[in-house]
């Protein structure tokens, strides 16, 4: 306090009627250990002037905005009522006058030391809602719950954090997609096709894991992330796909996760499975949808003509390599139509009969197994059938294994 410029002090003071939260914040960066509220009411005991006269009229530069922080923090109390949470954050929406005087303030008198009014009132109200809540703490980077003021309208938005949780799901059976899909007649508005659920199939993986997690966090709803994703008529065997459910607004963050992972398994009811669970970050999802993975397949592959053996695994070993493929044409309406390269790194069969075998391929993430093996009318270069040179067609798939060094 003693660096502070009296003068300029003083020549702060005799412009107007200030609060002592703008008078303190103008020298916020000198010293420690106070208030700005407190800064200014030494200031003023310094400068020998009192308060009393500039409290009978409203600040001429935040208009007594500060004095409305307990208010502001009783709203935000109010908003989370029923929701559990340990960290949170507010932030602050100036209206347009605030802003311009803001700015001229700063103009006028430049200390080089003044704290921003949005930061010193979202400090003010963090320290009401602290001590209306109890236990909660600020985070600046990934809060629970957070808070915009906006002084323009009166309004406070509340945001809940989604609670993220990790873990392997297997599918068991086939004909499930992954994730919930619209209706592709009433894009998931509800009509006689889709016998007025808006999904065009009826269950999916994403709606198994998801119903039982949704009831005990209390959200509003969940989104599954995978690895990756298998075809709906492929299982998803081995140690399971990893994955991670995004509960939308949760109101419980305290889930005994052990207990539920098991009551996942039993409302599955033997069709999904899904490993230990654990809380992770929302990061976490960009991570684990980026990684770059190994995939083990095993297909069940019908031929056109008698294959031998030999035959077989010669034209096995000769797609081992870079394979060229142009977006499948079953999935050619969702996707972008261009030429992908991926490398299959290994391939072995075995015969079940003459114009039937069991293949199993180790492959980079986004090979199309199912048009390596059939060549998709040739926008699949190399493909078994090319190298058969006869119809090779998958009846089963299954998804043995999805590994990387850099999954949880």
């Amino acid at each position: 306090m003693d660096q502070v410029p009296l003068e300029r002090a003083r020549r702060i003071l005799e412009a107007g009627p200030i609060c002592d939260e703008c008078f303190g914040r103008a020298f916020a960066r000198v010293g420690s250990g106070l208030s700005n509220a407190v800064r200014g009411r030494s200031l003023r005991i310094r400068l020998g002037t009192s308060a009393e006269e500039d409290r009978a009229r409203p600040c001429w530069v935040c208009d007594d905005l500060f004095s409305r922080g307990a208010e502001w923090a009783e709203r935000a109390f109010e908003a989370v009522k029923g929701i559990e949470f340990d960290t949170y954050l507010f932030g602050v929406q100036l209206t347009t006058k605030l802003k311009e005087m803001e700015a001229w303030f700063g103009e006028r008198f430049p200390t080089g030391t003044s704290e921003p009014m949005k930061h010193a009132f979202n400090r003010i109200v963090g320290k009401a809602f602290e001590e209306r809540v109890g236990a909660a703490t600020v985070d600046f980077s990934s809060p629970h719950v957070s808070f915009v003021i906006n002084l323009s309208d009166d309004t406070l938005v509340l945001h809940v954090a989604s609670l993220c949780l990790y873990g392997r799901y297997r599918k068991l059976v086939r004909g499930i997609p992954q994730t919930r899909w619209p209706c592709r007649r009433c894009r998931g508005q509800g009509c006689r096709l889709c016998n007025f659920t808006g999904k065009q199939y009826p269950e999916s993986v994403e709606e198994w894991i998801a119903s039982p997690l949704v009831d005990a966090a209390g959200a509003r709803d969940a989104r599954l992330h995978g690895a990756g994703r298998e075809d709906i008529d492929a299982r998803m065997l081995g140690s399971g796909r990893p994955f991670v459910l995004e509960l939308l607004a949760p109101s419980r963050r305290s889930l005994d996760l052990a207990v539920l992972r098991n009551a996942v398994n039993r409302h599955a009811g033997g069709r999904i499975e899904v490993s230990p669970l654990s809380v992770v970050t929302r990061g976490e999802i960009a991570r684990i949808k980026g990684i770059e993975a190994v995939k083990r397949y095993r297909a069940v592959v019908a031929f056109g003509g008698e294959i031998l053996p030999d035959r077989l695994q010669r034209a096995l070993n000769s797609l081992v390599g870079v394979v060229e493929q142009q977006t499948p044409r079953r999935v050619v309406h969702r996707r972008a139509d261009r030429v992908r390269r991926r490398r299959l790194l290994g391939a072995t069969g075995v015969l079940d009969n003459s114009r039937r075998a069991t293949i199993e391929f180790d492959a980079e993430g986004g090979l199309y197994i199912k048009e390596l093996i059939s060549g998709d009318r040739g926008r699949t270069s190399p493909s078994l059938s090319e190298r058969l040179g006869t119809e090779a067609v998958v009846t089963e798939l299954d998804v043995l294994d999805v590994t990387s060094a850099n999954f949880p």
